[in-house]
């Protein structure tokens, strides 16, 4: 049963793919980034320049991910990508951060939630954000231009404006890095 279903995933090119994934996931250094670059940019459906992958990052429903220039996805990152993610130019994508864009249904309780099937949502996250370590992106999430994320936040499903910073569980907008004169505390 093993080797059968083996040899089903190679004789497709995502499988082979996702094989070829798992196995440079956590080679360290520049060759293992060099590696990750390459695979990713195969199996994404669009990869800008500039991509590093960090070691360790988890992408479910990796050809439904498009990434912009100079993205870069932290250690440990897992993105669950059934509904669709859109990374724009020069995002920061924190070490352990989650990104997902489906759901368990739950709305008939006398089936078994895992019965019930999914709900799916895209996730986008406009040019120039910085989502912070452990971070986790809820389907349906739009982040504009500019956004920051607070380590740790949790953001629910909602259209967040241009340069907003965003913290808590659940994540609320705390100010806009547009209100800050450059290099100036915002605390």
């Amino acid at each position: 049963m093993f080797l059968r279903e083996l040899w089903r995933m190679i004789k497709t090119r995502e499988g082979r793919q996702a094989l070829a994934i798992s196995l440079y996931r956590d080679m360290p250094g520049k060759p293992g980034y060099l590696i990750r670059e390459r695979l990713y940019r195969r199996a994404f459906a669009a990869a800008g320049e500039g991509l590093v992958i960090f070691e360790g990052v988890r992408i479910r429903n990796v050809h439904l991910v498009k990434v912009g220039r100079d993205v870069n996805i932290g250690e440990q990152a897992f993105f669950q990508a059934g509904g669709g993610i859109e990374l724009g130019d020069d995002v920061l994508i924190g070490p352990g951060v989650k990104i997902w864009t489906q759901n368990h249904r739950i709305d008939d309780p006398d089936t078994p939630i895992w019965r019930q099937g999914a709900v799916y949502k895209p996730v986008k996250i406009g040019d120039d954000c910085w989502l912070g370590a452990n971070c986790f992106i809820m389907p349906g999430t739009v982040l504009g231009r500019g956004c920051v994320v607070g380590a740790g936040a949790v953001v629910g499903a909602k259209h967040y404006p241009d340069h907003c910073m965003l913290m808590g569980n659940p994540a609320r907008v705390i100010g806009s890095r547009r209100a800050q004169p450059h290099g100036e505390d915002p605390s």
